[in-house]
């Protein structure tokens, strides 16, 4: 169970193999738009370890005027990311999906229009929640969330783009399809090298 929210609904996919990965890349090469995938913690926003509180939530504002880089490039933005607390019992899938929709505003308020937020919240062993103990394809770094928002909203993922801090993130844009960086290593290089490196290629 792959769960997806945006800023008005949530809608719940089962993602259930070879069989829906075949359906998924069934029309590979009619897709027209070009995204830029995001995770959220230590990437857009604050690291905070299980973040469990609304006020807790603190803009990157380098990453946030990169995102708005990307936007002004031609790329739809998104956002994937792993919410295993859900699964752990620490807080709820409507605590995720408010704090979506606080950090949609916010964004929002800098001219950064998230297209749609997809999250995981599965975890494979330490879940107190039986339906979320499974070995997903959604969870990071499957590349679940990447393909199904693909499916849904016709991205041509080879000319996409995947950001995050951890490994994790760059193995699931990769395996989807996209150009995976680092985001430290994007902050660290000048609008020049973002330039020639990533959106000349492009």
């Amino acid at each position: 169970m792959l769960c997806i929210i945006d800023h008005h609904s949530i809608s719940v996919l089962w993602y259930t193999g070879l069989h829906d990965a075949i359906i998924l890349f069934s029309k590979i090469g009619k897709e027209t738009m070009k995204a830029a995938f995001f995770d959220r913690d230590g990437t857009l926003i604050k690291n905070v370890h299980y973040l469990s509180s609304l006020d807790q939530i603190q803009l990157i504002e380098q990453a946030v005027n990169f995102a708005a880089v990307c936007q002004e490039k031609g790329y739809t933005l998104f956002i994937v990311t792993n919410q295993s607390g859900i699964a752990r019992g620490y807080f709820s899938a409507q605590f995720v999906e408010r704090t979506h929709a606080v950090l949609y505003h916010q964004l929002q308020q800098r001219n950064v229009e998230i297209k749609k937020f997809y999250y995981c919240p599965h975890h494979p062993t330490d879940s107190v929640i039986p339906e979320l103990r499974t070995l997903c394809n959604c969870r990071k770094p499957g590349p679940g969330m990447l393909l199904t928002a693909a499916h849904e909203h016709g991205i041509n993922l080879q000319n996409s783009l995947m950001f995050g801090d951890k490994q994790i993130d760059l193995e699931a844009g990769e395996a989807a399809g996209c150009r995976a960086f680092s985001i430290d290593q994007i902050l660290e290089q000048s609008p020049a090298w973002w330039d020639e490196k990533i959106f000349a290629t492009q």
